[in-house]
């Protein structure tokens, strides 16, 4: 590793409190250096003095390192088996606490509100959604959306929960009142407790595998007995038994 980008990590971690060292190196290098160069500067050295000066340059950096790639439903056939599985069994001993782990602009959390509302209205919950990124915790706070993000989502909730004006897409204030989001690095901050559900996809691949080790095994610590932890389609963990967890379905997994 050079010595700029060593430096620059370290001073990262000093003012943002993000460890980049747990981070896939080749990955994560090749992004900042793409994103630096873009901007116009030659080393990570002048980049990391813009960055204390510019807030916008400092949101964009912090984004990037996020990949806020989002959208409801992603990968249907998940959610079909958490309707059906997962989140019967959790309605039966409400009330129930959910974390949207790492939730980017907040489609997953809002997927599982609507999913809720439409076929378990009775039940007692809460959701908890985080992420480390505050830019795109404010936009999930909006809940306001491009037609795109909505493209996996069942027609009936589109008619019922959201409001299109000029192809943009508002979220039903009565979803959007479900969740309470909060900022939370995964890799340094204490987890909630007492949890019944995690949902975290699509991120952890990021990680270095001790990196995810850590989570995984936080997240066990985090997840009530027999609550479940639900990652995605790339993150199939091999040896659950290690987190104190079992093969529930694909991509689910139970505290045990």
């Amino acid at each position: 590793m050079d010595k700029d980008y060593t430096q620059f990590i370290a001073k990262v971690k000093t003012k943002l409190g993000i460890d980049l060292h747990l981070y896939k190196e080749t990955q994560m290098k090749r992004r900042l250096t793409s994103l630096r160069n873009k901007r116009g500067y030659k080393d990570f050295a002048s980049y990391y003095r813009a960055l204390g000066q510019d807030k916008r340059l400092l949101n964009e950096f912090v984004d990037r390192l996020t990949i806020n790639v989002s959208e409801f439903y992603r990968n249907p056939i998940r959610w079909e088996v958490l309707q059906t599985s997962v989140l019967p069994k959790l309605v039966e001993q409400s009330p129930f606490t959910i974390w949207s782990a790492a939730c980017s602009t907040g489609e997953e959390p809002y997927s599982v509100a609507m999913m809720l509302a439409e076929h378990f209205p009775n039940a007692s919950y809460r959701i908890i959604a985080t992420d480390i990124d505050e830019a795109a915790l404010d936009k999930a706070k909006q809940g306001i959306y491009q037609k795109q993000a909505l493209k996996d989502l069942p027609e009936k909730f589109i008619t019922k929960y959201f409001t299109d004006q000029q192809g943009l897409y508002y979220l039903s204030p009565s979803i959007k009142q479900r969740v309470t989001f909060r900022k939370h690095n995964l890799l340094a901050d204490t987890y909630p407790n007492n949890i019944d559900l995690i949902i975290c996809r699509n991120v952890l691949i990021y990680f270095t595998d001790e990196a995810k080790e850590e989570i995984y095994q936080r997240f066990s610590q985090a997840l009530n007995k027999n609550g479940v932890l639900f990652v995605g389609s790339t993150e199939q963990i091999f040896h659950p038994e290690k987190y104190q967890l079992r093969l529930l379905d694909t991509f689910f997994y139970q505290k045990v």
